[in-house]
């Protein structure tokens, strides 16, 4: 009788001889672009649709520029993407569900202040009945008085929920940190406003604002990318107005100053949230500024989560991003620690931001950083779904699928000194911020560190 033996990865990974040797890492593979066609229809709608054949499906992606100036936008416009696929003048919403279901369809819509997006998929068999429950959303929703009353109940419920916890009031306040009454803070609307919500305004918001010049319909899968275009203009020849699609006005630029301490009374936990002016992705810099993002914390191999992460544990995870809006860039650090050791993390963070203005990227950091980014964007874009969020992300700042197929080659390109040039963006005094905490046990150590508003 043999018995099966069990190896550690540690022995595993030694010989007689000594540890075994680390094979190279292998080339790169380089990324095949898709069949892409890329046309705007009469009606003004961008269509982008690309062949990625591997399962026999279709992914979707409308993104409708929804911006508004009026107090009640955010909390009307939240209602009406709950409600615009709950039924049409041609179909209720047990209807629109079971036409979905039977081409292993779905469909669901989500808004923010810049956008109201609609996402979905189904079967490539069953493109035209996807099309076809779009279209009727799109030109027939009836946003019925039991739905509209139902949806705005739920929400005001899920809304008083968010608000109380600590990272949404964190990103509230970094927005209006940022960007005071702008109308990009308004991310998540009060309850009360979506209380007052009417059926008459939503119907209203639908007819100003859902309009196909301007937005972007992306799909990806198993398609003809040339008839899909026409299967496209054919279901949505209804959807038309001579008005264009509400883009967000354009954000002033942010500038660094002091962190603003917030009070969060009886809280363990600090929130610190910092921004910094970053780039657009459309500027030649942009690439060699992604890869010292990745250096500085980017990925879990950084110099942020190695320091307040894995060397000090003030963190469980600490993060460094970009936030991209049309024709703008900018960069934001985020890390979540317990109140006794949030002046510590804020003053470790501060160094790090310093330390890479200051002491460049090493060759083998960004060497790290460049295969990361390459990869990664080979990955994301690998599936149906991932290829079609990432080209209607890229059309919403005017980029195509070219520019998708060459950054990889761009990132191969950047240089060490160009990383280390575009490192300079991270200077501590380029960022504010906030830190959301209990004041009554913060402030004392703050005021010692310097730099922060006190309530």
């Amino acid at each position: 009788m043999t018995r099966a033996t069990h190896r550690s990865a540690e022995e595993i990974g030694r010989t007689e001889l000594g540890p075994r040797p680390l094979p190279p890492l292998g080339e790169a593979r380089t990324g095949v672009a898709p069949a892409v066609v890329d046309t705007v229809l009469a009606n003004g709608l961008r269509v982008i649709a690309a062949r990625h054949g591997q399962v026999p499906m279709v992914e979707m992606r409308l993104r409708i520029p929804f911006a508004g100036d009026d107090a009640m936008h955010p909390a009307t416009a939240e209602v009406l993407a709950e409600t615009l696929l709950t039924g049409t003048e041609r179909r209720d919403r047990v209807k629109m569900d079971t036409d979905l279901a039977a081409v292993g369809g779905d469909l669901h819509a989500v808004v923010d202040p810049e956008r109201l997006s609609i996402a979905g998929d189904s079967l490539a068999s069953g493109l035209d009945t996807l099309l076809d429950v779009l279209a009727d959303a799109l030109t027939g929703a009836t946003y019925t008085d039991d739905e509209i009353n139902a949806e705005r109940a739920r929400l005001v419920e899920r809304i008083g929920v968010a608000r109380s916890q600590p990272r949404v009031i964190a990103r509230e306040e970094l927005q209006r940190h940022r960007y005071g009454d702008h109308p990009y803070v308004r991310e998540v609307p009060e309850a009360e406003d979506v209380a007052q919500v009417t059926p008459e305004q939503v119907r209203a918001l639908h007819r100003s604002h859902v309009l196909p010049r301007g937005s972007v319909l992306v799909l990806v899968g198993d398609i003809d990318p040339d008839a899909v275009t026409g299967e496209v203009e054919r279901a949505l020849s209804g959807w038309s107005s001579s008005e264009s699609a509400h883009e967000l006005p354009a954000l002033p630029p942010v500038t660094g100053g002091n962190v603003r301490l917030v009070h969060r009374p009886g809280a363990v936990q600090s929130q610190l949230r910092f921004s910094a002016q970053a780039l657009a992705r459309t500027d030649e810099r942009y690439p060699a500024l992604q890869i010292a993002n990745l250096v500085f914390g980017g990925f879990f191999s950084s110099r942020l989560v190695e320091n307040i992460r894995e060397d000090k544990g003030y963190t469980y995870g600490a993060h460094s991003s970009f936030e991209f809006t049309r024709g703008n860039g900018t960069l934001l650090v985020d890390a979540d620690t317990a109140s006794e050791v949030t002046a510590a993390a804020l003053l470790e963070t501060r160094y790090e931001l310093a330390r890479l203005s200051l002491v460049p990227p090493t060759e083998s950091e960004v060497e790290s950083a460049r295969q990361y980014a390459i990869g990664g964007l080979l990955t994301s874009t690998a599936s149906q779904a991932g290829l079609a969020s990432t080209l209607s992300a890229l059309a919403s700042a005017g980029l195509d699928q070219n520019w998708l197929t060459a950054h990889p080659e761009r990132l191969r390109e950047v240089t060490a000194e160009q990383v280390a040039e575009a490192a300079k963006l991270f200077a501590p005094t380029a960022f504010t911020g906030v830190v959301v905490g209990d004041a009554d046990k913060l402030a004392d150590q703050l005021r010692l560190l310097g730099g922060v508003e006190l309530p």
